[in-house]
């Protein structure tokens, strides 16, 4: 308790905590953009179930890995050396993510393309699997961004509550935002091409990453700012178009 006042009195602490909720934040629409074209996929009276319980039980897991710091910390030092690059298990987490997050988009991109066959889709066609499925790899996700984001946090703040309440911010902002974002890319089908295409890149990136390239994370936003601006610009001229053509008739 006492170590609390203090945080709460002492400026720099303020200085990081918002600095911290901003990049929880920021980390967080690569994870919401999976969760909002996963949950798509569900029956619609299953859709704002799944991202409410997904990220719920995500929050759980981050405050439950938060309690582990010491040793999650430890995940950086290196278990082998291969192609001159020591591998860690934060490498290893990373470059699984990766290439789970690749094969997803690209395994998408595919029925979006050719949308003929859907019966090998990663999502069951029922109800019951589909929710389970959907659970199961927005956790499976949101671990790897965990362990990434918690080894960031530890580099810029040494003081637990003060990450403890940037995760619990973030979360609260992603659960919030889930079902407008979820709901915005359904209506406009460009988008769904879009996000697919970010989640090939973040992909990449995190097994850049975990080969031990370092990716500026501010080239990777910026390029993903504006493309979403670029797409934004294409749907008002798609719009006018359409109002033109209603306003011919």
């Amino acid at each position: 308790m006492q170590e609390i006042m203090t945080l709460i009195q002492d400026p720099a602490a303020w200085v990081a905590l918002i600095t911290l909720v901003v990049m929880e934040v920021v980390l967080g629409i690569d994870n919401l953009i999976f969760i909002s074209i996963l949950t798509n996929k569900l029956p619609p009276e299953h859709r704002e179930r799944a991202r409410k319980i997904g990220i719920g039980l995500a929050l759980i897991m981050r405050l439950a890995l938060l309690g582990t710091v010491a040793w999650i910390v430890q995940l950086t030092e290196p278990l082998f050396e291969a192609f001159g690059h020591g591998f860690s298990w934060k490498d290893l987490i990373l470059i699984a993510g990766g290439l789970f997050l690749v094969w997803k988009a690209t395994k998408e991109i595919h029925h979006s393309v050719d949308p003929v066959d859907h019966q090998e889709d990663f999502i069951a066609t029922s109800a019951t699997t589909g929710f389970a499925s959907a659970i199961g790899q927005i956790l499976l996700l949101d671990l790897v961004f965990s362990v990434d984001s918690i080894i960031t946090a530890v580099g810029m703040t040494p003081h637990l509550p003060i990450m403890v309440v940037a995760v619990i911010a973030a979360v609260t902002v992603m659960l919030v935002a889930a079902t407008p974002l979820a709901n915005f890319i359904e209506r406009n089908p460009t988008i769904v091409m879009l996000a697919l295409a970010f989640l090939l890149m973040i992909g990449t990136t995190l097994i850049a990453e975990g080969m031990g390239f370092h990716v500026p994370k501010g080239y990777v936003y910026a390029a993903m700012a504006f493309s979403a601006l670029v797409e934004v610009l294409n749907m008002f001229a798609r719009n006018a178009r359409k109002r033109k053509r209603e306003g011919a008739h």
